[in-house]
């Protein structure tokens, strides 16, 4: 599968959710790829912007979508890592302001 593939997949289903890609193209291909990458490595989509570990049940909470995308979109109309957007944020309705880390420091592993 290339990156397209997974958009074109991705993106029907998320905006049925209310989700949408980041309207920065270039960005939001570059996530994808590395989550292609991500699949190839572990098996798994892990979220592009954290560190993945290779176990999937450590990881569960950040497979993409991961867990903390909703309160994030909710919050600040992006996730972690600016894939998924909500429609005024792509609109520029709202600002686009920095999007703490939500994952608890115990699940972060180095």
């Amino acid at each position: 599968m290339d990156a397209q593939v997974l958009y074109e997949r991705m993106k029907k289903v998320q905006e049925a959710k209310g989700y949408y890609f980041n309207t920065d193209k270039e960005r939001t291909f570059e996530l994808l790829e590395a989550l292609l990458v991500n699949k190839e490595r572990y098996g798994y989509m892990g979220c592009p912007c954290r560190l993945v570990s290779g176990d999937r049940d450590a990881d569960r909470d950040i497979i993409c979508p991961c867990v903390y995308s909703v309160p994030d979109i909710e919050e600040y109309g992006s996730c972690y890592c600016n894939l998924y957007v909500s429609k005024e944020w792509n609109d520029g309705q709202i600002s686009h302001e920095y999007v703490p880390e939500r994952r608890p420091p115990d699940k972060i592993t180095f």
